[in-house]
Formats: structure tokens, C-alpha cells, sequence
């Protein structure tokens, strides 16, 4: 590999990517300079105006779920300095990086990991078939003939293979078909939280960056969706970098790699690889330095936005009705000829899959509580109530629970649309449709939590508490039907908007943009950082078609499509304590129910303190869905499932039936046989609701290369672009076990 990058990255070349890069980046940063202040400004008028979406019902967590274990076990990685297959111990944190360990015996004496990998920009393989087709295309003319060896060989039919366009590529494989589809939705979680890198709560940083990488790769003439506009801005700054370096490097360097096609294949991975790591710690540098140039710059920005507040908005009125007048009837006859006649069709695509998504969450989250209501009855009763609750309460975060819900969105197509509004894929439209279920998966359990954790404070009987988990999940469902279809029209208007605005911005720009210039004397000098003919253009193009998509969904949700709720539809206060609630300390289940229920052998020991006990029966139950099991066993990630009630049913008739029958049998009969139904006064049923859903209704450090892992939990590096060693003086992983003492596997 040195041979490789010496000869085809000599100092001169070097020198060449390093002047290419600074060039792209100096540009790229005066954009992101000019979007600060906007985005500033937005972010103050805002705050001011109070604007923004209807309450939510359900509660929101305010402390995540951290040290957390998602997911742990066993798979072979193949090592590409020796060319051999290696089973590695695996797990996945909370924060989604994949820390890979020798083996489990590393991992329990607190060996740093060989490598913890952050998987934004990469995608997710099944097939060598599927991979040998990318790195092709990758690099033209490589193609092997039939019969030669190819770049990669798998010693088992069921590969994973983590490709990247700039980065280093992962290999994996499993043993069976079944942990593979595991190991799949795993790493497919992990990709979508990595992707989704920049902080949601990131008011002003984070719109100024993406709105600073549209223009600039408008200013290119690049429209439309990007598909690497995923991770961190360090990690999308080096992606933007190398789209425009990359066919570059690769029309300079291609004829001059030597060997058979894998070989050449093999050659440019690593120099590509190579290239992509100089291009991340220029652009980390380069960004970091603006961005506190930028912070330290805030607070006057801030006091002059608070002195001139009216003045600012007054004068961008003015600029944006002058532009209005200029560029409005050439833009509705764009709107109206072009964009307007698709809509419905765009909505409908959008439309069918995600509403399928956010029903099976709903019907998941009914599933998994009347399971617990079930196991209440039939087992542990209140005792075991903590163990239960410690489980519900990560099911937003179980990936393969999760699974059913996050697959219905794979079906998105937008045939015919696709190529017509330059919508280079659908993966941004799936990815954001599937951490809004996460969020609204999350919310509903805590809420679920909140209510729950109250009733138990009147110290109900367990026949008490089996009809009260009824009462509250019917509370729930009802409060997540109403959010659930707002996140959905909020995001049916903004995938809308993302489809046809930069559509609408190439048509306009012949007779439009060379307009725009003339208007720049109509912003007063000092309030020029705040104010950017640009983006007042791209606001008055996003109004001329904004009302059409709101209309759009208005007439999808009258209709009661998708049981989306009409606007008209406004839950004020329907629950005016709840909000009191969640401002109590969060619930640790573990702590407050979860002492008397033991059952996995006597895990105490002469001279152990029992609470040294009780912290290592929390520490265990911090882990979500586990496959660790003993490195001898025959198959090394299979997983023994999750003990339920006895021939635990998977319709959800069928659970409520079962629930109704047990109620009947260990409880008084209700007055006159009626079910319990929720008092109106606890919950007011919303004016022209629509009809029930299907289901009846009843966090990543930076680690630059060459630098100890630091673990505590292991975070994967900003760097997604190879693997980060260890040196011996990294701080130890967190102690997390899936064994109890009497070596019973369990999973969480």
C-alpha cells in the first residue's frame, strides 16, 4: 500500500490537492459567511414572533437515553494488509459508531478496540455482486473478465459490505442469512444516525451550513437533492470537496495504475482513500477556524439584530416586494406549467409509504406494551414492572423491533418524477421519514413512562395496574394520532419544497438571476450581513408555490387520507398537567422497581454490598438487543430470543382478546361488562377527527488519525475514513454484560 500512495501521491501532488482543496474550501466559506448572519437573524425574528408548529401531545425526552449498548456479537471482518477473514467482537453505542475488538475476551479486559468506525455517506451491500458493480463504475475500463479473480472474495453467501465514493470500504460476513438481515438492520441504524449529523437543535450553525452548500453548488450549476449531504459539516465539507476533485484525481491518475482490473480496483481505493483523509483534516482545520471567527463575532451581531430589529424586517419587506414585482409572473407561469400539474403525484408517492411507517409504529408500540400488560398478568406482576419498563423504554432505539416500521419506506418511488425534478435519489426523502418515526416512537414510550410512573405513585393492586396500562395506552395512541399527523404534513410539505424549489430556481435562472444584482442597492450597508438579495429571491420563488403545496396537503387530509388530521384540528390543552410532569427528574426503572424481581440466579455473593448489586443489574439492563454469546458455540451470532408470556401472540386482535380474557379471569368483572374507557375530562376527543388507524385502537466525537480511541462509551470518529487503532493508553469501554451469573444469554 506505501508503494502505492508514494508513487501515485508524490510531495507534488500533494502540494496540487492541498491548493485545490484551500481554493474550493476559501470559496465554499465565503458562502457560509454570508449565510451566518442570515441564519442569526432568522433564528432571532423567530425566537421574537413565536412562530412555529402546533403543540405537541406527547412528551419529548430531555435527557437521552445514553450509555446505552445497541447492539453487540460476533462477525468476521476481512483485513485487507493480510488478505484474511478475522472474527471480530462487535458492538454498537448509543451513538451508532461500530467499535470492532479482537475478540470478546479484549472487550471484557478492557482492550481499546482496533477500530470504531463512523458510517455517514456509506451505503449498505448484501451481495459482492452488488459491490464488484459500484467499484467498476467507480473506475472505468476496470471491468474483469470472466473467469479472473475478483477484488473480493466472501467465504460465506452472506457478506455486508460498508462502500463509500471517497473513503475506505468494510467488509464483512456472517453465517447465516439470518444474522446477516440482523447485522443489516444494525448497520443500517447506524448509517442513518450518522448521516443525520448536524444537531436538530442547531439553530443558526446548522441552517447557515446546508443553506451555504446549496448555494455554492448552485453557484455551480449543481440543483436539486445531494445524496451526500450526510454526517457532520466536517465530513459533508470533504464529500463537497470531493465531487468537485475527485473525476479530477481520477482522469489524471487512472492511466497510470498498473496490474489486472482488481488490482488497479485495489490501487485506487487506497488512493482515493488517502486523498479523502488530506481533504478532512484541511476542511476540519479550515471550518473550525471560520466557525469561532464567526462565534466570537456573535454577540455584536446579536445587538445590532436586537437594536434594529424592526428596521432589518421593514427593509427586507421592501427588497422582497421589489423583487416580487420583478420576477412574479414569470415564476407563476413556471409554477403553474411546470410544478403545479405534479404535485398530487409527488404527494401521493410520498404519502403512501410513510403513513404505512408511521402505522406500524403505532401498531409496534401497542404490541410491546400489551405484551408487558400480558407478562404483568401472567408472570412478575408490579415486581418485575422495572425489568419491563427498562425494555419498553428503549424500543425507539431496538433496531430490530424497529425494522418493520423503517422497511415500509424502501418501497419510495417517484417514477417518472425523478429525472423530470433532478431528484438524484430518494434515500434523503427515507432517511428523514425514518428518524421522524424513531422521534415519535420515543415520545409515545415516554409518555407512555410519565403517565405510568404517575399512576404507580397510588401504589395500585396488579389487577389495578393491568387496567390502568390499558386506560394510558389508550391515552397515548390517541396524542400520538394527532402528532403523528402533524410530523407527517410538516414533512410531506418540506420533501415537497426540497423536490421542486431547486427545480423551479434552474428553470427561473436564464431570465431571473442575471436580474438580481440591480437590487442590491436596496439593503442598507449596515444591515447588509443580515440581508442577501439571494435568499430573499429564493423566498419570494418558495411563496409562489408554497400555497399550491399546502392546498395540496389541506385536500389530502379533508379527504382523510392516510388518517392525517385537517388543520382545522387543534388539541389546546387537551392535557394541561402532562406537560408539569416531564419536568421531573428522569425515571430510572432499574432503580425504583427493579429490586424484587430476581430472575437469573442468585447474583449476590458473600461480602457484596447490595448495592453493588443493584448497579450491576441496572448495568445489564442498559443494553438494548444483544447477540453475544460463547465464541465456542457453533454458531457465533445466533441469539436466543426474548422470553414472552406463554405462545405470545403477534396479532394485535389477538392481544387484545388475550388481555381482555385475563383481565376477565384474575379480575372483578367491570359494571355492566363495559370495558374501561379513558374519562373525558382526562383527554378531550378532538372535533372531526379521522378514522382510527389499522391497529384497533385500545449522540460523535472526533478522533483524527493516529489518536487513542477514548471510551467512555466508545463514539466513532467524525473521520469516517478508515479504521482508528488504539493506542495502549486508551481509556477502557464501558462494562457491559448480556450474561447473567448463571451465564443465561438474554436479550434487551
Amino acid at each position: 500500500m506505501g508503494d502505492v500512495l508514494s508513487t501515485h501521491l508524490d510531495d507534488a501532488r500533494r502540494q496540487h490537492i492541498a491548493e485545490k482543496t484551500g481554493k474550493i474550501l476559501t470559496e465554499f466559506l465565503r458562502f457560509y459567511e454570508d449565510q451566518y448572519g442570515v441564519a442569526l437573524f432568522n433564528s432571532m425574528r423567530h425566537e421574537i414572533e413565536g412562530t412555529g408548529p402546533p403543540q405537541a401531545q406527547l412528551l419529548w425526552r430531555k435527557v437521552p437515553l445514553d450509555e446505552r449498548i445497541i447492539f453487540s456479537g460476533n462477525l468476521f471482518q476481512y483485513q485487507e494488509d493480510n488478505k484474511k477473514w478475522r472474527n471480530r467482537f462487535s458492538l454498537v453505542p448509543h451513538n451508532y459508531g461500530l467499535v470492532l475488538y479482537e475478540n470478546k475476551v479484549a472487550y471484557e479486559r478492557q482492550v481499546p478496540p482496533r477500530a470504531v468506525i463512523n458510517s455517514a455517506g456509506y451505503k449498505i451491500l448484501t451481495s459482492v455482486d452488488q459491490y464488484l458493480e459500484l467499484v467498476s463504475n467507480s473506475l472505468p475500463g476496470t471491468t474483469s473478465k470472466s473467469g479472473t479473480t475478483p477484488i473480493l472474495k466472501c467465504p460465506t453467501q452472506f457478506p455486508l459490505i460498508l462502500w463509500h465514493p471517497s473513503a475506505r470500504h468494510y467488509y464483512f460476513c456472517m453465517m447465516t442469512e439470518a444474522e446477516q438481515d440482523k447485522w443489516q438492520a444494525v448497520l443500517q441504524d447506524c448509517v442513518r444516525h450518522c448521516n443525520n449529523g448536524i444537531p436538530e437543535d442547531s439553530k443558526v450553525e446548522g441552517p447557515a451550513f446546508t443553506d451555504a452548500i446549496r448555494m455554492y453548488r448552485q453557484s455551480k450549476e449543481l440543483y436539486g437533492t445531494w445524496e451526500m449531504l450526510c454526517g457532520n459539516e466536517v465530513q459533508i465539507l470533504s464529500n463537497l470537496v470531493m465531487e468537485e476533485l475527485g473525476p479530477e484525481l481520477k482522469a489524471e491518475l487512472a492511466p497510470r495504475l498498473k496490474g489486472k482490473p482488481q488490482e488497479r480496483q485495489r490501487q485506487w481505493i487506497q488512493i482515493s482513500d488517502a486523498v479523502y483523509r488530506m481533504v478532512y483534516e484541511q476542511a476540519k482545520a479550515r471550518f473550525d477556524a471560520v466557525l469561532s471567527k464567526l462565534q466570537l463575532a456573535r454577540p455584536a451581531m446579536e445587538a445590532v439584530i436586537r437594536t434594529d430589529m424592526d428596521q432589518i424586517i421593514t427593509s427586507k419587506e421592501h427588497l422582497a416586494s421589489k423583487i416580487r414585482a420583478s420576477i412574479l409572473p414569470k415564476a407563476e407561469v413556471c409554477v403553474r406549467n411546470h410544478v403545479q400539474p405534479y404535485i398530487p403525484s409527488i404527494l401521493e408517492a410520498l404519502m403512501v409509504p410513510t403513513s404505512q411507517g408511521f402505522t406500524e409504529v403505532r401498531d409496534v408500540f401497542f404490541k410491546e406494551v400489551t405484551d408487558m400488560n400480558l407478562n404483568v398478568i401472567n408472570e412478575g406482576g408490579i415486581d418485575k414492572l422495572g425489568e419491563y419498563m427498562e425494555k419498553l423504554s428503549q424500543l425507539a432505539y431496538h433496531p430490530l423491533k424497529m425494522q418493520s416500521c423503517y422497511e415500509k419506506m424502501e418501497p419510495l418511488r417517484l417514477d417518472g418524477l425523478q429525472q423530470r425534478f433532478d431528484v438524484s435519489s430518494t434515500s434523503v426523502f427515507k432517511q428523514r421519514a425514518q428518524i421522524h418515526m424513531r422521534e415519535q416512537m420515543d415520545n409515545a414510550v415516554y409518555t407512555f413512562e410519565t403517565l405510568l410512573h404517575q399512576e404507580l405513585g397510588k401504589g395500585p393492586t396488579k389487577e389495578e395496574l393491568c387496567k390502568s396500562i390499558q386506560r394510558i395506552l389508550e391515552r397515548v395512541l390517541k396524542k400520538y394520532d394527532y402528532d403523528s399527523s402533524s410530523v407527517r404534513k410538516r414533512f410531506f410539505r418540506e420533501a415537497l419544497l426540497q423536490i421542486t424549489i431547486p427545480f423551479l430556481l434552474k428553470k427561473l435562472a436564464p431570465t431571473c438571476k442575471s436580474e438580481l444584482s440591480r437590487f442590491q442597492e436596496l439593503i442598507f450597508e449596515d444591515f447588509a450581513r443580515f440581508i442577501l438579495v439571494e435568499n430573499t429571491y429564493e423566498e419570494v420563488v418558495l411563496q409562489t408555490v408554497m400555497k399550491d403545496i399546502l392546498q395540496a396537503v389541506k385536500e389530502a387530509a379533508v379527504q382523510r387520507k392516510h388518517n392525517l388530521y385537517r388543520d382545522s384540528v387543534v388539541m389546546h390543552n387537551s392535557d394541561p398537567n402532562l406537560h408539569l410532569l416531564a419536568e421531573g427528574a428522569p425515571i430510572d426503572w432499574g432503580e425504583e422497581y427493579g429490586g424484587g424481581g430476581d430472575s437469573g440466579g442468585d447474583s449476590s455473593s458473600p461480602g457484596v454490598p447490595e448495592a453493588a448489586t443493584l448497579s450491576e443489574k441496572r448495568r445489564r439492563a442498559k443494553q438494548v438487543v444483544s447477540v453475544v454469546q460463547d465464541e465456542e458455540a457453533g454458531l457465533p451470532f445466533e441469539a436466543v430470543p426474548e422470553p414472552l408470556s406463554p405462545a405470545s401472540p403477534d396479532s394485535v386482535t389477538e392481544l387484545r382478546g388475550l388481555l381482555a380474557r385475563d383481565l376477565r379471569a384474575e379480575s372483578p368483572p367491570l359494571a355492566n361488562g363495559a370495558p374501561v374507557q379513558e374519562s373525558p375530562q382526562s383527554m378531550a376527543a378532538p372535533e372531526a377527527a379521522p378514522p382510527p388507524a389499522s391497529t384497533p385502537a385500545s449522540p460523535l466525537q472526533q478522533l483524527p488519525p493516529g489518536k487513542a480511541v477514548d471510551l467512555e462509551p466508545p463514539k466513532p470518529s467524525d473521520q469516517e475514513t478508515g479504521e482508528q487503532v488504539s493506542s495502549p493508553g486508551g481509556r477502557p469501554p464501558i462494562h457491559t454484560t448480556t450474561e447473567d451469573s448463571t451465564g443465561v444469554q438474554t436479550e434487551f
